[in-house]
């Protein structure tokens, strides 16, 4: 479960604000599909890390359901809203503190999953075998030689080149094409981004290891489901609020520059391109109300 928050709530972490809020929900072709196939889809992503045995599968997999019950309720209808408030924003210009806000806002709902699915994590933990921790240590491995190949074999004019075509695709499918001088203004963003993938990489290894590190410590004192839940809690708050230092300094930058990034295309934005994002966000916002509201 260490290894789930660490990668979930990273990588959501870098959702930013009104734009990519709506870009993971509409993740899959059907964001209802998606939603409801949530519990199989996690539980395979997790089982490739720590290869579930017999006794474990199904217990995970309940817990999987009803964490999905438990956000269907509680936390579907604070996306609508923010969904909502989204969709008012997109005729007029942003600011990026707005857009900041709203992304907090994000982060804090992930926080949310993370705490309710502590207890469940937690009971998992103390019945860990060592044969899973070696599994989860081969796919860490697997994992960080995908990301080189994927990034840090890559010039960085490549990277740069790379990272500009992944932004212009997701604004692209929420706002329709963009225009030349809109390209030009998302480019120059991209070029002067403090983006630093060998420092990611870095963090990334770190908090691997001290998953790694923390798990085998439970697992060699015979911990409680009390102490692995404390080890989970003092992880997700690591990762959700940094320390003050580096780190964190340098993460406070990306989230701004971000911001400021999506704020500043934002304004140069045509009333059609801003009426098609309105309508977007309206779309995802009913789809989410149905399934808080059906269940299916």
């Amino acid at each position: 479960m260490l290894c789930y928050f660490r990668m979930r709530c990273a990588k959501m972490a870098r959702i930013i604000g009104v734009l990519l809020l709506g870009a993971a929900l509409a993740g899959c072709s059907s964001i209802r599909l998606g939603y409801n196939n949530l519990p199989t889809l996690s539980y395979w992503w997790l089982d490739g890390y720590l290869d579930f045995d017999d006794a474990q599968a199904p217990q995970v997999r309940t817990e999987l359901a009803q964490l999905l019950d438990w956000h269907r309720q509680n936390e579907l209808p604070k996306f609508a809203a923010l969904l909502q408030e989204a969709e008012a924003l997109a005729p007029a210009d942003i600011t990026p503190a707005a857009v900041c806000r709203l992304s907090d806002e994000v982060r804090q709902r992930l926080v949310a999953v993370a705490r309710q699915a502590e207890p469940a994590g937690a009971a998992l933990l103390t019945r860990l075998e060592p044969a899973q921790l070696a599994q989860l240590e081969r796919k860490y491995a697997k994992a960080n030689a995908e990301y080189r190949k994927e990034w840090l074999a890559l010039s960085p004019e490549r990277r740069r080149a790379k990272r500009y075509d992944q932004l212009l695709e997701r604004y692209e499918d929420f706002y329709g094409r963009l225009d030349g001088a809109q390209r030009e203004v998302l480019r120059a963003s991209t070029e002067t981004s403090a983006l630093d993938w060998e420092r990611q990489f870095a963090e990334r290894q770190r908090r691997q290891q001290r998953a790694l590190q923390t798990l085998r410590r439970l697992q060699e004192a015979d911990a409680t489901a009390a102490q692995a839940g404390t080890a989970i809690r003092a992880y997700v708050s690591d990762i959700a609020a940094p320390p003050p230092g580096a780190w964190r300094d340098y993460q406070d930058a990306l989230r701004d520059e971000g911001c400021r990034q999506l704020a500043t295309l934002h304004r140069t934005t045509t009333p059609a391109q801003r009426a098609r994002a309105a309508t977007r966000l309206h779309s995802y916002q009913t789809d989410v109300l149905h399934l808080a509201g059906s269940g299916s």
